[in-house]
């Protein structure tokens, strides 16, 4: 208990006026925790009048605060930042025990003004983060050579083009559709570099990658001890670090249900709240979506909101698979070559035909696979049929393999073919899952193989 003389000490008129001219919130509280006094500032800081605290538990009302500790301590709490939810703010400043004749006989808690300090960690907090995440972008090759650029001489990607760089201009949501492969990312980065908000950042989030139990806090964020496992300072999440830009939601289709409705409201109300939180952020954020999926089955299906959908198609970009403007493949051969290779590497007219007559499931990215694979398998400066993977032009290397080695067998071309096959439904799908439906093997006999092939899945960038 406090002592008789401090009580007599907070009830002093000349005590209480000194107290009352301090900007700083003064609390104290006895050794049972309850409240004992505090200052003119508390009521101003917190809108509370004393006699709505004066008199109770402060443990029943915050929980274990710094001014609790101290006091059980014995050691003053300096600086930590902490959150006092009877009045749902954030305090920070200093809490030390009291002592009379040597015995700890309760505790006081000085709380500066911290709104202004709140916002500028929170800030810097984002900032820091926001370098990491662009430090990792300029670290990426792909940004330098795609980012800006979206190869083609196709009559209708053309016009496609030209719709990007028009939207580019407003704030609509865009929603960008085209099969895996197809380079709605890179079509995503055309509308934002060409956007106003050009100069903010470009945040992609593969919402397909993302366990459903974890995305909410990737787009939203937490505060501090959320939930298990949670960093002790919280973390923004890719809504609040895209402020300012664009943010890229691929795969969109694959988002779940309970998402969509948390992601409708962001939408809808442009505005934000982390996990654990109690004040909404608002945001400047330009959103652009992605699916290779048919969105409208999924609406029949019950797996996707229609109103979202709305939201989302404000305005639809359609991208055209490779086989249905095989006039770039030529285009883009030739420019995938030199950034692999160099200048001096010539294709024949011979690779030329075969790549113009394959389908390409896996669209530009499978390209970009075949075309690195015969750089690095070409003969000399030259790219030939035999510099391409086998499942490109399987009967010709055959044909090789008979000729320089009679002693295959069934067996060895077999496991040839399989492995061929394994190849071609991972760079069709991109997705192993998808793979294994396709293949219709079970999962650990797909796994056997991928380990008997030596088949680098990371390297192919597979879900």
């Amino acid at each position: 208990m406090i002592p008789e003389e401090y009580r007599e000490l907070f009830a002093n008129a000349i005590f209480r006026q000194i107290m009352d001219s301090i900007d700083d919130v003064v609390m104290v509280i006895d050794m049972d925790t309850r409240v004992v006094y505090v200052n003119k500032a508390y009521e101003k800081t917190f809108d509370r009048k004393r006699e709505q605290i004066i008199g109770r538990y402060l443990e029943d009302l915050e929980g274990e605060t710094t001014a609790i500790t101290a006091m059980k301590s014995g050691k003053a709490v300096i600086h930590q930042l902490e959150y006092l939810k009877s009045v749902k703010m954030d305090a920070m400043g200093v809490s030390f025990p009291i002592f009379y004749k040597e015995e700890i006989v309760g505790g006081i808690s000085i709380f500066n003004d911290t709104s202004k300090y709140v916002e500028l960690v929170s800030k810097l907090q984002r900032t820091k983060e926001m370098n990491v995440y662009l430090q990792e972008q300029l670290n990426d090759p792909a940004i330098a050579q795609w980012s800006r650029e979206f190869i083609t001489v196709n009559p209708y990607m053309k016009q496609v083009l030209g719709l990007a760089i028009k939207v580019a201009r407003s704030e609509a949501t865009v929603l960008i559709r085209g099969e895996s492969g197809t380079g709605k990312e890179v079509m995503a980065k055309i509308i934002h570099y060409n956007s106003p908000k050009s100069e903010g950042p470009f945040v992609k989030v593969n919402c397909a990658a993302i366990p459903d139990n974890l995305l909410e806090s990737e787009l939203f964020g937490y505060e501090g001890g959320a939930f298990t496992g949670a960093r002790k300072e919280g973390k923004a999440g890719k809504f609040e670090m895209a402020q300012g830009g664009t943010i890229f939601l691929d795969e969109i289709g694959d988002m779940d249900m309970n998402m969509q409705v948390k992601l409708l409201r962001v939408i809808q109300e442009k505005e934000v709240e982390r996990i654990g939180g109690s004040h909404p952020i608002s945001l400047d954020v330009r959103i652009v979506a992605a699916t290779n999926q048919n969105l409208e089955e999924l609406i029949q299906q019950g797996k996707f909101r229609q109103d979202l959908y709305y939201r989302l198609n404000v305005i639809e970009i359609k991208i055209a698979p490779l086989r249905k403007r095989k006039e770039d493949i030529p285009i883009l051969v030739h420019h995938l070559v030199k950034k692999i290779a160099g200048d001096n590497i010539s294709v024949t007219p011979r690779v030329m035909n075969i790549l113009n007559n394959y389908d390409w499931p896996g669209n530009v990215r499978e390209l970009q696979n075949v075309m690195e694979h015969a750089c690095i398998m070409r003969n000399g400066n030259i790219i030939d049929p035999f510099s391409l993977p086998q499942y490109m032009n399987p009967k010709m290397h055959m044909e090789e393999s008979r000729t320089e080695d009679m002693s295959y067998n069934l067996k060895e071309m077999t496991a040839i073919l399989e492995k061929d096959l394994i190849l071609e439904a991972l760079k069709k799908f991109s997705n192993k899952s998808r793979a294994i439906e396709e293949l219709g093997i079970s999962r650990s006999s797909f796994y056997e193989k991928i380990k008997k092939y030596d088949i680098d899945v990371d390297a192919m960038d597979i879900e």
